[in-house]
């Protein structure tokens, strides 16, 4: 397995490069992350922010602030949905990559499915990850 990753979004305009393979996978199937992927769930990963780093592009990134403590940050220029990460709570120096966006190839060990208790009426999950409403 690779040593860092890199990442890009949708047109190029913004580049970056993870420090440590991403961990936590969760495919999130809240109403929030739907609208922001414009899909049935969201896939993610989390590495210390001092993990992640901008290469190219930091001033398209643009920042939705979906509630109180949680900030999304997606390109400015093409709409792709990169970043979230909570100010708050025991992970507010952790930060979640939207796992799509990765160019260097990633194969994660464990993942779940979470916020099921919200998912799309339209999409059966159909794997073995563990399930948590």
């Amino acid at each position: 397995m690779t040593d860092t990753f890199q990442g890009s979004c949708l047109c190029g305009a913004i580049h970056y490069q993870l420090a440590s393979p991403p961990k936590a996978l969760s495919h999130c199937h809240c109403s929030q992350c739907r609208k922001s992927h414009g899909a049935a769930f969201a896939s993610y990963g989390s590495v210390l922010r001092s993990d992640l780093r901008l290469v190219q592009g930091a001033d398209r990134l643009t920042s939705y602030a979906s509630s109180a403590s949680v900030l999304r940050q997606f390109c400015g220029q093409c709409g792709s949905s990169l970043f979230w990460a909570s100010s708050q709570g025991d992970y507010a120096d952790w930060i979640s990559i939207a796992l799509g966006t990765l160019d260097t190839p990633f194969t994660p060990d464990r993942q779940k499915h979470i916020q099921v208790a919200s998912k799309a009426s339209w999409h059966e999950i159909q794997d073995q990850w563990p399930q948590h409403p």
